[in-house]
């Protein structure tokens, strides 16, 4: 049998790649060559990034990367084990202790990842006989921590309401019965829609019917409340969530993940958690950027209120225009096209003019809605903006998708 054959075989059917390649419109895996906080270096030339995750341009921030160069001299490039091992450090500890403290809660546990962190903490949350309860537009991590719970206990039911509708959420958590375990599972701000989950209605269903509530505050930590400290914050009152996670890959500048809630539950995840007993740590470079991170969180302020007045000002400025910017009210800005061809067409447009963005398309968003996912940061400059606005609306009447 040949290697085209087989297993192999549905690789080398998959063309779909090599077609996009072949006609100049293949977005994906594009190396940046420098970054430059707004500006990168693409193919030779530069690019304003308005596609990043990096929400309070904390990732070249000096103090940053000086942190990392000197946790690195102090404990070398990598744990070598797992947190259950011998890949706990007084680092990590320290960090935990400062995160929950951030978010209102009595301990937290770092992981490798923010993807890891919600596998490890929703797999280990769920057992026989229990109900997750998740959006549809939920991350993919989230989702992919259902589904690890639902491949090692077999007999997890999973429901799925419709985006952001309570009425479904409410009429599944209605048939089921009160005593049962059951565990809401819900994005802070969802990754690509830019919307807010109504996290004050959630909290009083979950009361109403005896469910547990499990936040992911991936893309809401650093950017909603007046001091970043996410949804919680933006509604009032920490207490609306259970379990509270997030990811160090956006507004911390750095890579890893978190969750945080009541003590006992934090140290049940310790010891149950596989993402986190066979992964090796979070490196200590990468832990004391996180902790410069809060610092500079809780010392300036100004930047969140900076990205938020952008967020503001780019879905003002898109919807002005005439595109579709959906439900969004935050830095992440969605231009919802729905048709696949014509919006790589404007993705190449764009980026062929200077401006990087992401395209998205099924099964990342439902079929029919394909969308540009863009994204700001807290140092963008007004002149940035303005400039993406002006290609934006150029290259969207030449496409037919303003008019």
């Amino acid at each position: 049998m040949s290697s085209k054959e087989g297993i192999f075989k549905k690789c080398y059917d998959f063309t779909e790649a090599d077609t996009a390649r072949s006609q100049g419109v293949y977005p994906f895996f594009k190396p940046i060559g420098k970054n430059a906080g707004t500006k990168v270096l693409i193919e030779g030339r530069e690019l304003i990034m308005a596609g990043s995750n990096n929400y309070l341009g904390l990732a070249g921030d000096k103090r940053m990367i000086e942190a990392s160069i000197e946790a690195t001299r102090d404990y070398g490039t990598s744990c070598s084990g797992s947190r259950f091992m011998n890949g706990t450090l007084t680092l990590h500890e320290e960090l935990e202790a400062k995160l929950a403290d951030f978010v209102g809660k009595d301990d937290a546990l770092c992981f490798t990842t923010g993807y890891q962190t919600n596998l490890g903490a929703i797999s280990t949350m769920a057992g026989r006989g229990d109900h997750i309860i998740t959006d549809k537009f939920n991350h993919a991590s989230i989702m992919d921590g259902i589904f690890l719970t639902s491949g090692i206990n077999k007999s997890v039911e999973v429901h799925r309401y419709r985006h952001n509708n309570f009425e479904d959420l409410e009429k599944i958590l209605s048939s089921l019965p009160l005593e049962a375990s059951k565990l809401i599972v819900t994005d802070g701000v969802f990754s690509m829609e830019g919307d807010i989950v109504d996290l004050p209605a959630m909290k009083k269903l979950a009361e109403k019917y005896n469910a547990g509530l499990y936040l992911d505050e991936a893309h809401a930590i650093g950017v909603l409340g007046a001091t970043g400290r996410g949804t919680t914050e933006h509604y009032g009152n920490t207490d609306y969530a259970d379990l509270i996670m997030c990811t160090f890959s956006k507004a911390f500048g750095s890579i890893g993940g978190f969750v945080a809630g009541d003590a006992k539950v934090i140290d049940y995840i310790k010891h149950f958690a596989r993402p986190l007993i066979f992964s090796a740590s979070m490196p200590p470079a990468n832990v004391a950027a996180v902790m410069t991170a809060l610092d500079i969180i809780k010392e300036e302020p100004e930047r969140i209120k900076r990205l938020q007045e952008i967020g503001r000002k780019m879905v003002k400025g898109f919807t002005e225009l005439g595109f579709d910017t959906g439900t969004s009210v935050t830095p992440i800005v969605p231009l919802v096209i729905g048709d696949n061809e014509k919006t790589f067409l404007f993705w190449k447009n764009l980026f062929d003019r200077g401006v990087y963005v992401n395209p998205v398309i099924s099964p990342a968003v439902p079929p029919n809605r394909a969308m540009i996912r863009t994204s700001y940061m807290a140092t963008h400059t007004d002149e940035e903006l303005d400039q993406i606005l002006e290609i934006s609306g150029e290259e969207g009447r030449k496409l037919g998708i303003i008019d």
